[in-house]
């Protein structure tokens, strides 16, 4: 499905990222971990072509993606969301999906038949969209009004409306309570269900090993370990990484 390989990006002489590859299964929740500063967010703006890698290449069922513009790869099907939520504040909910449905109108045949079936106008996408999100009560007011996990939802909802086969979901429960993290869960869970692959970057240690199928872990810009949840919690560079050296599995989960 996506594949990194030997992914290096130096800045200047430092090197956020050195020398990664990774295999994301089709289907899949992919999680990406690592302490402040470990590589992370370089390798998403990376595969979306923020940043043009160093050395080493980004395909997608082999289709080389490394020299692609963001709308090339957002044609190809791939999406994110960002740290810092990106939502137009004075526009409606639905609003904002319109804006992001109209600027991946060449993808919109593909994305009624794969997505939500056949059929219709921009209305019942955006009207599917919201009710999936859990948003519709809320179509109607300004994105800046709603709360933060709204924010967070409508967000990744707009990086649905693309029609993904991949999602790069950079920490979407960063500032979440702990309510709003277990309804995030569900969306991603439900967002894998419908096709959709997911690579997921958080810090949030118990939302990572409750929804994630496999791990990759990063440190100072290096992969220190891969893996399932359990064996990346029991790996001993990943607590030294995080934790300064060897300490209980349980706690990892709430670093």
């Amino acid at each position: 499905m996506l594949t990194l390989e030997n992914l290096s990006k130096l800045f200047g002489g430092v090197r956020a990222v050195d020398d990664v590859s990774l295999t994301i299964r089709e289907g899949e929740i992919f999680g990406l971990i690592g302490p402040n500063g470990s590589g992370k967010s370089t390798t998403i703006n990376l595969i979306t072509g923020l940043y043009t890698p160093t050395t080493g290449k980004v395909t997608l069922d082999g289709h080389d993606l490394t020299a692609m513009a963001q709308h090339e790869r957002t044609s190809m099907g791939v999406a994110r969301t960002f740290q810092n939520i990106r939502l137009f504040g004075n526009l409606t909910v639905a609003q904002n999906l319109w804006v992001a449905q109209n600027g991946h109108e060449q993808r919109r045949a593909h994305f009624l038949a794969r997505w939500f079936k056949a059929g219709g106008e921009h209305g019942p996408d955006i009207e599917e969209l919201l009710r999936f999100s859990q948003l519709h009560s809320k179509r109607d007011l300004q994105a800046n009004a709603l709360s933060f996990g709204e924010m967070r939802r409508l967000e990744m909802a707009r990086a649905l409306a693309s029609n993904p086969r991949v999602l790069l979901l950079d920490e979407p429960a960063a500032g979440a309570s702990q309510e709003d993290a277990q309804l995030l869960a569900e969306r991603i869970r439900a967002v894998r269900d419908r096709g959709v692959t997911v690579l997921l970057i958080e810090h949030m240690m118990e939302l990572v090993m409750g929804i994630t199928d496999r791990i990759a872990v990063l440190n100072f810009g290096r992969k220190i370990a891969e893996g399932s949840p359990a064996e990346v919690q029991m790996n001993e560079d990943v607590r030294a990484a995080y934790l300064g050296g060897s300490h209980k599995n349980e706690e990892l989960v709430h670093a």
